[in-house]
């Protein structure tokens, strides 16, 4: 099956410099979900920003089904939510949910195992 995403790719604008590609689920770019959960982790090759975005609702069967998530350059993920574009000069690893009052605020990126030897 065809993805609709919700933005065009008319609709996407330069808006942060290049920075490689990052992985986000659906929630964001199909069903046009704000981002409520995103973690940098360090890079898989060059080309990765080390970025991930989640909606923050995704159960793990959805996120654990390849066909709902993607590769993206993070440029297209600001289009889909402007909030995110203060973050992703943030060094790995780190890790931000959005708040009650719908900023973003720093969690502890303990869960990425970046210290495991």
């Amino acid at each position: 099956m065809e993805k609709k995403f919700a933005l065009t790719a008319k609709q996407i604008v330069p808006l942060v410099e290049s920075m490689g590609y990052c992985f986000a689920t659906d929630r964001i770019t199909v069903d046009a979900t704000s981002v409520g959960f995103m973690y940098r982790e360090e890079p898989d090759d060059p080309n990765d920003s080390g970025w991930r975005f989640f909606s923050g609702d995704e159960t793990q069967e959805y996120v654990d089904d390849p066909e709902n998530t993607m590769i993206y350059n993070v440029n297209d993920i600001a289009n889909y939510d402007h909030d995110i574009i203060p973050l992703l000069a943030t060094p790995p690893p780190c890790a931000f949910e959005r708040q009650d009052d719908d900023s973003f605020g720093p969690i502890d990126p303990d869960f990425l195992g970046e210290d495991d030897d």
